[in-house]
C-alpha cells in the first residue's frame, strides 16, 4: 500500500510560517484587487442570491427526531433573508503581560453560545441586536479544562476534563476529574474522578461522547461513564503492551490502540460496544506512520502521516466489519489534522479542513500558488467506498472556502474574505447537483477577519441559521494592551425578529 511522497524537509515550525506569510500576501493582494473586482461582485452577488431557487433542491429540513442523549444532528434551511446581523458578541478583558487564556472549545444550543475558558465556561445569550457583553451565565470549574469534546448531545449536554485545584496555569496538572455540563442553563450536572489517573495530563487527555455514553482516555488508560448520571460503566488500563489511547464519538465509538512506546509504536483502530467497551471489529494499521487521526467514527475514517508532517492520506473502513474501502491520496489537499491548541489538548479527532458524511469525505485543497488568476482554493468530495473524487466546489479569487458540516448530503461551507469589497459568506452546497444556496452574507470586523476566518486558528460553527466565530487562543493587544480582546462573533440573518 502507498501512502504518498517521501518525508518532507520541512518541519511543522517552517510550515506555519508559510502559511503565516501566505495569509499575509493575500491579503495585501486583496486590498489592491478590491477596487478591481467591486463592480463585478457586486452584480455577481446580487445575481448570485437572486436567481437561487430557494424551494426547489432544498435538503430535507424536516426535524430529525433523536433520542435527549443521542449526539446532536440538525438540518439547516436558507433563512428569510441572507443579509447578516451581529447575535453574538463578547469581548474578554483582563488579560496582562504575555498571557494567553486558552479557550479549546465552542458548543451551541438554541439560544445560548458556550465556550471553554480556561477555569470556567461562560455561556452568551443569542439575540439579536445583543446587549454588550449579554452573559447568561458562568460555570466554575475549580481546575482549568484538560479535554474537551466537540460534540453536543440533542437536549443540549457536554463533558469536559479539567485538572482540579489548577486555576493558575494548565501545565503539569493531572487531568483526572470529568464532569457534564447542561449547555443552556450552565449547571453541572454530575462530576466524577477518572481512576488511576495520574500520568493524564492537558497534552494527552481525550473525552468522547457518544449515545449515552462519555469516554475519557489518556496514554495509560480509559473509562466510560453513564451519560445520564455519571455511573462508571467500563474502564481499560495499561497492564499490556496495547492500550486505548484514545476515543473518537458522534455515531458510534471508536478506539485508537497504541501497542509499545512512541518510538516503535504501532496503532490498531476498534470500534466499540460503547456501553461494555467489548470489540466489535479491529482494523490494524500500517507500520512506520508518524501520526495517526481518527475524523470521523460514523462513517470510519482514519487519517495518517506516512514520512511527512502532514496528512498524506485517508483511510476509509466499512463501518460495519472494519475491513479497508479505499485509500485517498492527499496529495494537493490540507484535511488540517492535529489541532493542537498551543500544544495542549489531544487531537486524534480534530480535522479541521475536511467533513466526513454518510458518503463522502469533503477535504480543503491546499492554497493555490497563483493567488491573481486562481480561486484561492477548492473542496473536494470523494466517495468513500471507492475512494474517487467525485465533485468539486471552487473558491473564489481572494476569497477561501471551508468545510464546517454536514446538513443532511450538503455540505455548509464558509467563504471567507480577503478585501473589503467582497462578503463572507455560508452557503449550502449539494454535490450531487453542484447547486449553491446562500444562507448569510456579512463581513467580519477587518482587524480580526484572518484570525477569525482561519479555521486553524478559530472554532467556525453554523447551528439553527447562526454562524459562529471563535478565537482559541486569546492574547492581549500589544498596540492597545487595556483593550478587551474579541472572543467569539456570532451572526444571524437580517431575517430575525427583534
Amino acid at each position: 500500500m502507498s501512502f504518498g511522497p517521501p518525508p518532507s524537509i520541512y518541519t511543522q515550525s517552517a510550515l506555519a510560517v508559510d502559511q503565516s506569510r501566505a495569509r499575509r500576501r493575500r491579503r495585501i493582494i486583496g486590498g489592491i484587487a478590491a477596487v478591481v473586482v467591486a463592480m463585478v461582485c457586486l452584480g455577481a452577488g446580487l445575481f448570485w442570491y437572486h436567481s437561487a431557487d430557494r424551494t426547489k433542491g432544498q435538503p430535507d429540513t424536516r426535524a430529525v427526531k433523536q433520542a435527549p442523549d443521542a449526539i446532536r444532528e440538525t438540518m439547516e434551511k436558507a433563512p428569510l433573508s441572507p443579509e447578516g446581523q451581529v447575535v453574538v458578541k463578547h469581548n474578554e478583558g483582563g488579560l496582562t503581560g504575555d498571557q494567553q487564556r486558552i479557550a479549546p472549545a465552542t458548543w451551541v444550543t438554541g439560544k445560548i453560545v458556550a465556550r471553554a475558558l480556561a477555569d470556567r465556561i461562560e455561556g452568551y445569550k443569542i439575540e439579536p441586536h445583543p446587549d454588550w457583553d449579554a452573559k447568561a451565565w458562568t460555570l466554575q470549574l475549580g481546575g482549568h479544562v484538560c479535554a474537551v469534546s466537540r460534540d453536543v448531545t440533542a437536549d443540549g449536554r457536554t463533558a469536559v476534563a479539567i485538572e482540579p485545584g489548577r486555576t493558575d496555569s494548565p501545565q503539569n496538572g493531572v487531568c483526572d476529574e470529568v464532569l457534564m455540563v447542561d449547555l443552556g442553563t450552565g449547571k453541572k450536572l454530575w462530576q466524577e474522578k477518572v481512576p488511576k489517573a495520574a500520568a493524564a495530563s492537558i497534552i494527552d487527555t481525550n473525552i468522547s461522547l457518544t449515545r449515552g455514553v462519555v469516554a475519557i482516555a489518556w496514554d495509560e488508560g480509559s473509562v466510560a461513564y453513564d451519560m445520564g448520571s455519571g455511573r462508571r460503566l467500563w474502564d481499560t488500563f495499561a497492564t499490556s503492551r496495547c492500550r486505548d489511547s484514545a476515543y473518537v464519538g458522534g455515531g458510534a465509538l471508536l478506539a485508537l490502540v497504541k501497542c509499545g512506546e512512541s518510538g516503535d509504536a504501532t496503532y490498531r483502530v476498534e470500534k466499540l460496544e460503547p456501553r461494555t467497551g467489548k470489540t466489535l471489529w479491529r482494523y490494524s494499521v500500517s507500520n512506520g506512520l508518524r501520526d495517526i487521526y481518527l475524523p470521523s467514527a460514523d462513517p470510519p475514517v482514519i487519517a495518517v502521516e506516512a514520512g511527512d508532517y502532514q496528512v498524506t492520506d485517508l483511510i476509509t473502513l466499512d463501518p460495519k466489519t472494519g475491513e479497508r474501502r479505499a485509500t485517498i491520496s492527499m496529495n494537493g489537499y490540507d484535511p488540517k489534522c492535529g489541532g493542537n491548541v498551543e500544544g495542549y489538548f489531544d487531537a486524534v479527532d480534530k480535522c479541521y479542513g475536511m467533513v466526513v458524511g454518510r458518503d463522502r469525505a469533503f477535504v480543503m485543497s491546499k492554497d493555490t500558488a497563483d493567488l491573481t488568476r486562481q480561486p484561492e482554493n477548492k473542496i473536494t468530495a470523494f466517495d468513500l467506498k471507492k475512494g474517487t473524487a467525485v465533485a468539486t466546489f471552487e473558491g473564489r479569487l481572494f476569497q477561501q472556502v471551508v468545510p464546517v458540516r454536514m446538513n443532511g448530503d450538503d455540505l455548509i461551507v464558509f467563504r471567507s474574505t480577503e478585501d473589503d469589497v467582497q462578503p463572507a459568506a455560508v452557503v449550502d452546497w449539494d454535490p450531487r447537483t453542484d447547486k449553491e444556496t446562500p444562507y448569510l452574507l456579512f463581513h467580519l470586523p477587518a482587524n480580526d477577519e484572518g484570525e477569525l476566518g482561519d479555521p486553524e486558528q478559530s472554532d467556525i460553527l453554523y447551528e439553527q441559521g447562526q454562524a459562529f466565530f471563535a478565537r482559541r487562543v486569546l492574547t492581549r493587544d500589544g498596540v492597545h494592551p487595556k483593550d478587551p480582546v474579541l472572543s467569539v462573533l456570532g451572526v444571524g440573518s437580517a431575517g430575525l425578529k427583534h
